[in-house]
């Protein structure tokens, strides 16, 4: 694929792109080669971004729902069009395969502005009856005001788009900090918006280098401005972010890591339970929130299951296809360590060379980015493996016995995001889900699910609050009571 070492991605303020004198490499994680700069935003730029934001939330505020489902319908239809440059800057920034960037985020990002523009309308407010006499009241929702969507680079279109759309929907003016990792992604989203008409400084745009994620960040957050935070990305980093704004006492919704179980039973049907398991585990080199960590397999049925599972693994991620591709290093030194642990307390790799170095296939230069799926069998809650998010390549088996030990185990970690459970006994599937705590779980389906008109979020350490629908709407609008007397 073409690029331009030349080339900087600017910022969007104000509706201008705005390119800086400061800047920063973007890598591809699949070559390590510089594929071209991005503009990084200084405080300055966070004044301007914030300023531009407020003085265009009034009239953004005011607009019909009609104009604002027309500028949504304009933006799904450039982003179609535009699809396939755009899933090439995320196959080049990110290392995504096609499948999973053209094949998967541009469409379900187009749905996501269809889907919303229809919903526009549908906010309504009450009027409920008043026990004192003579007076009646009314029950209004309305926008918060600047809202500050931060997005990570994994999904950059869906959860970017995500983390504004629902905003901007209910009036509210917006700002998206996207990854450094994939800046031209999330300058495609405005580049979208401004096309389609959004009026200037509705939606601003901002990366900046590494080193001044702290002090940007806090700025955002702490500038009286803001009303509200969304945040999707690690617990860590979220944590970070959620005691920032609770200092200043402001509402925050969080989508954060996950540890998914998916619970195969011994009436589940082994072919489909193996395919998706291998789907939901390896899609996008595990690198999803939502992604498979532990599989929980009944006994009974644990040999047969393996051997489909080994095959699907192998049938779709394998044979001769390059090593799938990291975001950076850091990613495959993680999952190596996890399992090189677990192997020492007891563990054993049925599938996969965790040791093994892989290769660029065309340089066949050793790729400290690349890593197979690897699979382990004989994990339990003495190794970190079986706590820790992963978010790579590898995937845990642990037997089980009964329906109530796969609960017990699917519940045993602080995360909270999604789930499957594999049966041919719907009763005995949706009894399982409804014991299991996390914000969805997934019957006879992987763990990796997002529609745009289902409600996601997490529970417990996986975040709270509800992206999607009319659920992603009025999160981004506050209730006001009005009473008179008659």
């Amino acid at each position: 694929m073409a690029t331009d070492t030349s080339y900087t991605v600017p910022l969007l303020i104000n509706g201008e792109e705005v390119t800086t004198s400061t800047t920063f490499p973007v890598i591809s994680p699949s070559t390590h080669k510089q594929i071209w700069q991005a503009s990084s935003a200084s405080l300055e730029d966070v004044q301007s971004a914030i300023a531009a934001a407020q003085a265009a939330f009034r009239p953004w505020a005011k607009t019909k729902p009609s104009a604002r489902r027309a500028i949504f319908l304009k933006a799904a239809d450039i982003l179609q069009s535009r699809g396939d440059e755009f899933g090439k800057y995320m196959m080049q920034e990110t290392g995504s395969e096609t499948a999973f960037s053209s094949g998967f985020n541009i469409p379900l990002t187009v749905e996501m502005f269809r889907d919303v523009a229809g919903r526009v309308g549908t906010v309504v407010g009450s009027i409920p009856t008043c026990s004192q006499e003579g007076t009646a009241a009314l029950v209004v929702k309305e926008p918060y005001g600047v809202i500050l969507g931060i997005a990570p680079w994994n999904a950059p279109y869906i959860l970017g788009v995500r983390s504004i759309l629902y905003a901007l929907a209910g009036g509210n003016t917006c700002i998206l900090k996207g990854s450094e990792l994939s800046p031209r992604c999330f300058w495609a989203i405005g580049s979208c918006l401004t096309e389609a008409g959004l009026p200037p400084g509705a939606l601003n745009v901002l990366y900046h280098q590494a080193k001044d994620a702290a002090q940007i960040t806090t700025a955002l957050i702490e500038n009286p401005s803001i009303k509200k935070v969304n945040f999707t990305g690690s617990t860590a980093v979220g944590r970070i972010i959620a005691q920032t704004a609770g200092k200043h006492l402001k509402p925050v919704l969080m989508e954060l890591g996950g540890k998914a179980s998916a619970i195969v039973l011994d009436d589940a049907d082994l072919n489909k339970a193996a395919t998706q398991c291998a789907l939901g585990a390896f899609l996008h080199s595990g690198q999803i929130c939502m992604a498979t960590e532990r599989i929980l397999v009944h006994k009974d049925i644990k040999a047969q299951f393996i051997e489909a599972f080994t095959g699907a693994a192998e049938g779709i991620f394998g044979g001769d296809k390059p090593a799938p591709v990291l975001v950076a290093s850091a990613g495959v030194e993680k999952n190596k360590r996890l399992i090189t642990e677990a192997v020492q307390a007891g563990a054993k790799v049925i599938h996969g060379d965790h040791e093994k170095d892989e290769a660029h296939p065309e340089t066949k230069e050793v790729s400290k980015t690349r890593m197979r799926p690897i699979i382990v069998d004989g994990v339990n809650k003495d190794m970190e493996l079986y706590h820790a998010e992963s978010f790579g390549p590898s995937v845990s088996i642990i037997e089980i016995s009964t329906d109530d030990e796969a609960i017990e185990i699917a519940n045993d970690t602080e995360y909270g995001l999604t789930g499957a459970v594999f049966t041919e006994n719907l009763a005995r599937g949706l009894r399982i889900a409804r014991q299991i705590e996390s914000g969805a779980v997934h019957i006879n389906a992987m763990t990796v699910h997002d529609e745009s008109n289902l409600p996601h979020g997490g529970a417990k350490m996986s975040g709270w609050g509800r992206f999607n629908g009319n659920w992603g709407i009025e999160e981004f609008l506050r209730l006001k009571t009005i009473t008179y007397q008659e």
